[in-house]
């Protein structure tokens, strides 16, 4: 019985016509194979014929722990997306309309006359807003630009009047002076920012003659107490707790170093009472040729005549 099923009748016949004999005996002479001619020397070196079907690849392992995930409830999976869609454009909604909402108040303030003013200045800390170059008028910007050195300035010469003090109070002068000193600086720095600086600012961005008289007005106590402070005679203050002409020759004699620090503070004093001569004469001259000095003549004796009403 197991001959019967030797051979598999679904399979192929090969066909070799060299392994007839009567075949090979003529394939010395001369075949024409498709119009060609074809010849050879020695029948018998006709090799064999071979086998020529490939192997089978190899099956491909399955790996029976892989599991493959099918997503089942598809329908909770389109109840998400479509809650995830409609909070997006919520929130979409919302930005759009608070945009809209700033949009408008800052239309609002703008045909009312108010400027949205972001800090920019110092870039490591912003705490106040300031930009010359596109806010000043370009033939005004060099006079600002020193103006607002000027601001520097004054903080440059009260931070070195409290190390100065500092020193004399360390070699005993006293911790009163050292108070002192930091009373000048806390007060004396966004007192000169808020009353005559930022005035001049916008007086320059606005061209308003009533921000220049009320500049005026303040810088001039500025450039007082900077001269007074060069000299810093021991009236109305106490000598010391300023780095004046006076109390750094007081000090050169017994206490060498203090004495040096104060000399370098008058320095830094006349320097800062210089410029802001300069800058003061620089204002008004500009004031007087622009026609404000006549204008805030005119809004003062208007101011009167109301007053007097």
């Amino acid at each position: 019985m197991a001959g019967r099923y030797d051979s598999n009748p679904f399979d192929e016949e090969e066909v070799n016509p060299f392994s007839d004999p009567a075949v090979r005996s003529k394939a010395g002479g001369q075949s024409n194979y498709g119009g060609g001619a074809f010849y050879t020397t020695n029948p018998g070196s006709v090799p064999p014929a071979t086998n020529s079907r490939l192997s089978p690849l190899p099956p491909e392992p399955y790996d029976r722990g892989a599991t493959v995930d099918i997503p089942l409830d598809t329908d909770h999976t389109y109840k998400d997306l479509k809650k995830k869609e409609k909070e997006l454009q919520a929130k979409e909604t919302e930005l759009k309309r608070r945009e809209q909402e700033v949009r408008r108040k800052e239309e609002a303030a703008a045909r009312a006359g108010i400027t949205l003013e972001e800090k920019n200045w110092p870039p490591f800390f912003p705490i106040i807003h300031h930009d010359i170059a596109n806010e000043i008028p370009i033939h005004l910007q060099r006079m600002q630009y020193v103006a607002f050195t000027t601001l520097l300035g004054l903080v440059l010469c009260l931070t070195w009047n409290i190390i100065a003090v500092t020193t004399a109070w360390i070699k005993g002068e006293g911790v009163k002076i050292w108070f002192l000193s930091i009373i000048y600086f806390i007060s004396g720095v966004p007192g000169a920012y808020v009353l005559w600086y930022r005035p001049l600012y916008n007086a320059m961005r606005t061209d308003s003659a009533m921000k220049f008289g009320w500049f005026f007005l303040f810088y001039l106590l500025h450039i007082g107490f900077c001269i007074f402070s060069a000299v810093a005679p021991p009236i109305i203050f106490k000598g010391k707790s300023l780095t004046g002409i006076l109390p750094a020759i007081d000090l050169i004699s017994g206490h060498v170093l203090v004495g040096i620090f104060y000399f370098i503070g008058f320095g830094l004093f006349c320097v800062e009472s210089v410029l802001s001569i300069w800058v003061i004469q620089q204002v008004y001259m500009y004031f007087r040729g622009s026609g404000k000095a006549a204008e805030i003549k005119r809004e003062a004796a208007r101011g009167a005549v109301r007053a007097a009403i």
